[in-house]
């Protein structure tokens, strides 16, 4: 089976080590189409509690409040981030305000502050025990669990209050994706698809994990890692940061059936993945919900695209990489979309006679203004997305002709 790249096509050679490039192509605009429009205030509703930590305990416990265990996972707070938290909590220092997203059935959504409220719960269940090197002011409580502090002191924690700003049910959707875009009390700003994740439910969240973590998606990203491990090992890209890895996943879903007249139906491109997000957990107000068999045809579909990718494309998939050029762009989400979208079509055996053509005209595109602005420049603009995929495919299918 021919899986190597023509010559024409060879990477750089092994004597000429290849840089690592950033994460994503920094070129890719996905800011093209109109933003929000103004709010209308008759709308928006966005109420402040203040519960105290005992309530919100229990509200966690109950499942009235969802922390998305795996949301910001590369971010989760070290031993002495822990200890620093509680040991303010007993001080009597405020801590920044919460936010969490309403549901329609009363249940709450962290959206910020899962770390601290993560740490929380696990110091009130016994998983974290205070180290005198990591306390500042409260020495006597050097190696105390919550379950050995003295009463007055576990009553103190409990009682703390928290303030909480709620997103209520009755806010549109676009309008809270906006609003949590701009939250960032503790560090980096939430990226696009963490608050995605932080206002979806668990059949999304475990749907597009499970496609993340395919061996067949690792495969054709291999060439894609960001940064390495001490030891000179690879990492993959799902564990790269901020949920990469599912927001592309989520794109290859989003645009399986793409239907241009239902997409100009959302203000951008954020707004329409969030609907998909929705229609997956089956809370969508736009379109049809998807069943198990429609998910279980979307996973075949992927698993088939990676294994492509991986065996035709090679180190060309899903990369600006023109043919004039000898080094690679970094990853392009928008070129990904149309590569896995395309290759989803066909069987490896249909497309392996043909490889080398495939990679040469896939990296022919490139050299076209037009096809480069369509995954560089407004990527989320229907007309690009009419070229890019409509480009991709029909490429596809001439060399296959």
């Amino acid at each position: 089976m021919t899986t190597s790249p023509t010559p024409e096509n060879s990477p750089p050679s092994a004597a000429e080590p290849e840089p690592e490039p950033p994460l994503f192509d920094d070129a890719e605009d996905e800011g093209s189409r109109p933003g929000p429009k103004p709010w209308d205030p008759a709308r928006i509703r966005i109420g402040t509690k203040t519960p105290t930590i005992r309530e919100v305990a229990d509200q966690i416990r109950e499942g009235d409040i969802d922390l998305a265990p795996d949301f910001q996972r590369d971010f989760i707070w070290k031993q002495r981030q822990r200890t620093r938290l509680v040991e303010s909590i007993l001080l009597g220092i405020p801590l920044p305000a919460f936010y969490f997203n309403q549901e329609a059935d009363g249940r709450y959504q962290v959206v910020d502050g899962v770390q601290r409220l993560s740490t929380i719960k696990m110091f009130m269940d016994g998983g974290h025990v205070l180290r005198s090197d990591d306390l500042e002011y409260l020495s006597d409580l050097a190696d105390k669990a919550f379950g050995t502090l003295d009463p007055a002191t576990m009553r103190r924690f409990r009682s703390t209050t928290l303030v909480v700003h709620v997103i209520e049910p009755q806010t549109p959707d676009e309008v809270k994706y906006d609003i949590f875009s701009r939250v960032n009390t503790l560090g980096s700003p939430l990226s696009a698809q963490e608050i995605r994740h932080a206002m979806s439910k668990g059949r999304s969240r475990g749907f597009l994990k499970h496609l993340a973590e395919l061996n067949e998606f690792d495969e054709a990203t291999a060439n894609m890692f960001w940064r390495r491990n001490p030891d000179s090992t690879p990492i993959p890209i799902r564990d790269s940061h901020r949920m990469a890895d599912r927001e592309m996943v989520l794109r290859y879903c989003a645009f399986r059936d793409y239907d241009e007249r239902y997409y100009r139906r959302f203000e951008s491109l954020d707004a329409f993945l969030m609907d998909f997000t929705r229609r997956i957990d089956g809370r969508s107000d736009h379109g049809p919900n998807l069943s198990d068999a429609e998910l279980d045809r979307l996973d075949k579909g992927f698993r088939q695209s990676m294994i492509n990718a991986s065996k035709i494309l090679g180190k060309a998939a899903f990369r600006r990489w023109p043919t004039w050029s000898k080094r690679r762009g970094p990853i392009n989400r928008a070129v990904f979309e149309a590569q896995a979208l395309a290759l989803a079509e066909y069987s490896l055996e249909t497309l392996d006679p043909v490889q080398g053509k495939i990679v040469d005209r896939f990296r022919s595109l490139f050299n076209d203004p037009s096809f480069t602005r369509a995954v560089t420049a407004g990527t989320g603009d229907p007309a690009n997305i009419a070229v890019r995929l409509g480009r991709t495919r029909d490429t596809l299918s001439e060399v296959l002709r």
